[in-house]
């Protein structure tokens, strides 16, 4: 604390850490002019504050200190990545539990609509910046189901590199396939780029049809057997092994309150699961 009040914050981040938005988010809303500081309009992400600077979105003030929550969703296929939907479809955050949807979640990147598996929620938007930030070269591991055998130069393909037909350029992609009782192809693929919906358009290209997609770990988090449309608090253990796989890149505030620091709140009870 004695630093920051030294040597301040960027304005995003303190955006961000109030609880108003991801730090991505607080940076289109200071952009479009939904920021003041000291009554001021300020259009610069990175300018520095101060504690002692008001700090206001859209008229409203930072609710102050917060404990961060993260949360270990099962994405049911059918279900967008979104906190709000315009078309009315069911999303994430709505598979949560009562009591966990009042407490400014919102997904840490996404799984499409048709899509199923592991997705992180918080309300820690440095964290949520870090995590989907392109620098950070996560696994995540997927195991789909394809239509049919797949042959050895299909595999042969993912696993030395591709391009995508837009250009995209693939890294590598580990596979092991295997074949289920019906004559489809179960693929178990771990992926290390970001690429937006990198598997349904290699498999699009591949000439392969998905059958089911399904994502089981990313980065030191497991789906394990949390049943679909379930969801559960991390563990402190792995919350402490997400900060420390990548805690040199991470400027940790005091804000940020470590595993073993956290005290059950409304927002931290044991998830119950609705039969």
């Amino acid at each position: 604390m004695d630093t920051e009040k030294k040597s301040g914050r960027r304005l995003n981040k303190a955006v961000a850490a109030a609880g108003f938005c991801s730090r991505r988010k607080a940076d289109a809303l200071i952009f479009a002019g939904c920021v003041r500081v000291n009554g001021e309009l300020e259009q610069n992400p990175g300018r520095t504050v101060f504690p002692e600077d008001a700090v206001r979105v859209d008229g409203h003030a930072p609710r102050g200190p917060k404990k961060f929550v993260y949360v270990l969703l099962n994405k049911p296929a059918g279900v967008v990545s979104t906190v709000r939907d315009p078309q009315g479809r069911r999303t994430v955050v709505d598979c949560l539990p009562e009591h966990l949807r009042t407490c400014g979640l919102y997904p840490v990147g996404r799984l499409d609509y048709f899509s199923e598996g592991l997705l992180m929620l918080t309300n820690d938007g440095d964290l949520t910046y870090r995590l989907t930030h392109p620098s950070w070269h996560q696994k995540k591991k997927y195991e789909i189901v394809v239509r049919g055998p797949v042959d050895a130069d299909v595999l042969r393909a993912m696993r030395t590199g591709m391009t995508l037909s837009e250009g995209d350029k693939l890294l590598p992609v580990a596979v092991k396939a295997a074949t289920d009782k019906t004559g489809n192809t179960i693929l178990a693929l771990t992926l290390r780029q970001g690429i937006n919906r990198q598997i349904r358009r290699m498999c699009r290209d591949l000439n392969l049809t998905i059958l089911r997609l399904k994502r089981v770990s990313q980065g030191i988090l497991t789906l394990g057997d949390l049943p679909p449309g379930h969801a559960r608090i991390l563990s402190p253990g792995e919350i402490d092994r997400l900060m420390d796989s990548f805690r040199n890149d991470i400027p940790r505030s005091d804000s940020h309150i470590r595993a073993r620091d956290q005290k059950p709140e409304t927002c931290m009870r044991p998830v119950r699961h609705r039969g």
